[in-house]
């Protein structure tokens, strides 16, 4: 396993206990075998870092996303590497900055199943209590369902110039107000994409704890 209990308690001791929530959306075929396919070394997670400029959020684009489209940065960790030294080298590769992190947010669980239709949205998604042991991903359907796991972090912006190297992944680096995350929400929802709608559905979350 990429991420240890032991580890998350420590980030949790130095940055603060994270709230947690559950989701689960439904995904078409193509998306579920994306996701399983980029599960290298069954990797299940990843952290996701709200990086503060000033009065604004470092925000992506990546290259399939529409005009407009941007959320907050993320990626998994390596084996045996730490929260810490994984975090910088994501930040580096994806927004090209030096960051430090002031708060640990959110533990996030979601699973994605697989579905004859895409997800749809007619109001906030039902978040759950997380009450399962935090990093017991269990077998059963593995064929059909796909567990994740998201650790969501509060960043200050130090230096760098915002020159990312991870061109494969990302398309756009920038600035963004926090209401300007409602549009993004907005946008994601449109698409029959589950893991957008995830994402949207962490950013409502995320602008109320950290208005």
């Amino acid at each position: 396993m990429f991420v240890t209990d032991e580890m998350v308690t420590d980030m949790a001791l130095r940055f603060g206990v994270p709230e947690r929530v559950w989701f689960e959306f439904p995904v078409l075929k193509d998306e579920f075998d994306r996701i399983r396919a980029s599960q290298k070394q069954r990797r299940r997670h990843d952290a996701t870092v709200y990086v503060r400029k000033d009065e604004q959020f470092v925000v992506i684009a990546k290259p399939f996303y529409p005009p407009g489209q941007y959320r907050a940065p993320s990626g998994g960790l390596k084996p045996e590497e730490t929260f810490d030294d994984g975090i910088a080298r994501e930040m580096a590769e994806e927004i090209g900055c030096e960051i430090a992190l002031k708060r640990f947010l959110l533990i996030s669980r979601v699973r994605f199943r697989l579905s004859d239709h895409g997800p749809t949205w007619s109001g906030p998604e039902c978040s759950l209590p997380l009450t399962e042991p935090l990093l017991n991903f269990g077998e059963e359907a593995a064929d059909r369902v796909i567990d994740w796991i998201s650790f969501v972090f509060l960043a200050d912006y130090l230096s760098g110039d915002f020159q990312f190297t991870d061109t494969h992944e990302i398309s756009e680096v920038r600035l963004a107000k926090l209401e300007e995350f409602n549009q993004f929400s907005d946008k994601m929802r449109q698409s029959e994409v589950g893991g957008l709608h995830y994402r949207a559905a962490l950013h409502d979350f995320i602008s109320k704890i950290v208005e």
